[in-house]
């Protein structure tokens, strides 16, 4: 009884954050990226800042070095640790919310994208707060573009091709598109082309630089498929044991992060598609016509998407538009 009361303390005593000698509170937070990605180091200027205008001391745990990407935001709710990072999409299997953003063409810029978030943002905090769960703030990921070595004026262009696909949404992008799907991974992404398995595929453009996409790729069209976000999070109990002029440190750190998070990955897109080109990438803007034939694609996709969120997803969907 005495050893499972002890267990019991330093389970309680993980889950709070030991404090320090100084009397400080020491937290832990888990990233799924590694410090060189921009999201990774808005977390540590944020983190920074937290600890600049409060007592607490938090460890960055990035890279998925101490929770897998899938399990940071149980890591959250349970308080295994007591801040996380993910990107949203990835909690798609739990409530059809959460893959809002990663549906083809209803946000195509940054700014529907924003839009969009602002749109989505109460309904993701209500959920995550069911789970114990306060969403801080969110970031963009540079815009998902087209690689391609043919011209593409039209989506008749793209029919017959193969397609890189990597999940179940892309998968069924292909097959709108008349392409072939065929599951290919990030690291066989130069070999798949050269090799005939894939012609095509659609991702941001820092997969394009990091996959020297100058090797398969003629052309990249600035399509801005989607435009996905990783979100912060905290336990909500940690949060609300802390002080309240420590809470709005937290929040105001956070606001100032998503600012800056948002400028940095424009900024990213500009100079990554500028890599592109200073090694032979032809960027393109894609013509009205392709956008048009996309666009028609992405609704199919979005009342297919209206479909399984039902209610709250409508809802989302008509402030987005306006309507």
């Amino acid at each position: 009884m005495f050893i499972r009361l002890v267990r019991l303390i330093l389970a309680a005593g993980l889950a709070a954050g030991f404090a320090t000698a100084a009397g400080a509170a020491s937290w832990n937070m888990a990233t799924p990226y590694p410090d060189s990605n921009f999201l990774t180091k808005n977390v540590h200027q944020f983190v920074q800042d937290v600890e600049d205008a409060t007592d607490l001391e938090i460890t960055v745990h990035s890279n998925a070095s101490l929770i897998k990407h899938p399990q940071i935001k149980r890591a959250v709710r349970t308080g295994q640790v007591q801040l996380g990072e993910v990107l949203i999409s990835v909690l798609g299997n739990e409530n059809p919310i959460y893959a809002l953003d990663s549906v083809p063409f209803l946000a195509t810029s940054y700014d529907q994208a924003e839009k969009l978030w602002q749109a989505a943002h109460d309904k993701t905090a209500d959920l995550l707060a069911q789970s114990g769960i306060k969403l801080l703030f969110a970031v963009a990921w540079p815009p998902q573009g087209l690689y391609v070595s043919k011209p593409v004026d039209s989506i008749d262009d793209l029919e017959g091709l193969k397609f890189r696909a990597y999940n179940s949404t892309t998968a069924r992008l292909a097959q709108l598109l008349g392409m072939t799907p065929t599951q290919v991974e990030v690291p066989e992404v130069p070999q798949a082309f050269s090799t005939g398995i894939v012609e095509a595929m659609i991702t941001s453009p820092t997969t394009g630089v990091n996959t020297k996409a100058w090797d398969y790729a003629e052309r990249y069209y600035d399509i801005q498929a989607w435009i996905p976000k990783n979100m912060v999070m905290i336990n909500m109990e940690a949060f609300e044991s802390l002080p309240e002029d420590t809470q709005q440190a937290i929040l105001d750190a956070a606001s100032a992060a998503q600012e800056r998070g948002w400028n940095t990955s424009k900024q990213k897109a500009e100079e990554l598609m500028q890599v592109l080109k200073d090694h032979g990438v032809k960027v393109l803007q894609p013509s009205d016509e392709l956008m048009d034939g996309l666009y028609k694609v992405g609704e199919k996709l979005t009342q297919e998407w209206l479909e399984e969120a039902g209610q709250a997803g409508q809802e989302i969907v008509d402030r987005y538009r306006g309507e």
